[in-house]
């Protein structure tokens, strides 16, 4: 099935059978609430965390995040209390979340068409929020996060855990994602690999 769309980067081949998003940043235009909800945090310690560390590790686990800061900058944080303290300031954030529209809009033609899924880095109440603030989240009937307890990306768990429970093999799989660890944990998993950065914009 050939989905035709303004730009060929959002193209669906006609051998595809399945697709996975990632949430923040390809489905839902997130990412600044999430780099503020890290500044207020960071700040409550009388700390500051460069936007270029951030980016770098985008996608992954806010508490692989915290640990990798700590380790990157020489501090002790508690990563759970951090962690936690986070994501509150995050949800608070994500009921006024909007779509990154030409991706969205893919997934609401997809729909009925194609089985989805949404594999993110980030905790499922975040997800969840997300998923229906941007009134998407009756379209897919996989949703996986970080609490799924398996390796984060750039590791290929997630994305063949999704390519199993929708019924597709990982080769007719397509992912789309903005973030260079889950389009490397895409390929890891032999699916294709779309950056939406080129067309969503991105950090």
């Amino acid at each position: 099935m050939a989905v035709a769309h303004s730009s060929s980067i959002l193209d669906v081949p006609v051998w595809v059978r399945g697709l996975i998003f990632d949430c923040d940043g390809t489905l839902a235009d997130t990412l600044p609430a999430h780099y503020a909800a890290w500044e207020e945090t960071f700040a409550a310690l009388d700390l500051a965390c460069p936007l270029e560390f951030l980016i770098r590790h985008n996608g992954k686990p806010t508490a692989l995040i915290v640990a990798l800061y700590n380790v990157e900058f020489g501090w002790h944080i508690d990563v759970e209390r951090f962690t936690a303290d986070k994501e509150r300031r995050t949800l608070a954030r994500l009921r006024r979340a909007r779509p990154m529209e030409p991706v969205a809009a893919l997934a609401r033609r997809c729909h009925g068409r194609l089985p989805m899924a949404v594999v993110s880095g980030s905790n499922c109440v975040n997800v969840e929020q997300t998923l229906r603030a941007i009134n998407l989240r009756e379209l897919f009937p996989v949703v996986l996060t970080a609490d799924d307890g398996l390796p984060p990306k750039p590791e290929p768990d997630l994305f063949l855990e999704a390519a199993r429970r929708i019924g597709v093999e990982p080769r007719y799989c397509q992912v789309f994602e903005d973030a260079d660890a889950g389009l490397e944990a895409a390929r890891r998993a032999g699916m294709r690999a779309t950056d939406v950065r080129p067309v969503v914009g991105g950090y």
